[in-house]
């Protein structure tokens, strides 16, 4: 697992995690039969676009909008790097 980020992959929320708004934790999660994982704002917001039909650069085109003016390309590939490595997504 894990390995270069390329704009035309397309990433989803991997089995058996499932993302979610956690109230209590003012944050999303990933939940996960054995716990859960708090994922910062940033990544939540990432996370979120890993929809099994959104490619890297449509994420990317999404983020941009989304907080115009943040250089934000190379840690969001970074990030996707990390969460693919850690199983959390897939590109299956």
């Amino acid at each position: 697992m894990g390995g270069k980020i390329e704009k035309t992959m397309i990433f989803g929320i991997a089995s058996p995690y499932r993302l979610q708004w956690e109230d209590a934790q003012d944050s999303y999660v990933l939940l996960y039969p054995e716990g859960m994982v708090t994922l910062n704002r940033s990544a939540g917001e990432i996370l979120q676009l890993c929809d099994h039909t959104s490619t890297v650069s449509e994420i990317l085109t999404q983020l941009g909008d989304k907080f115009q003016g943040a250089d934000i390309e190379a840690d969001v590939l970074e990030f996707l790097e990390i969460a693919l490595a850690r199983g959390w997504i897939s590109n299956e």
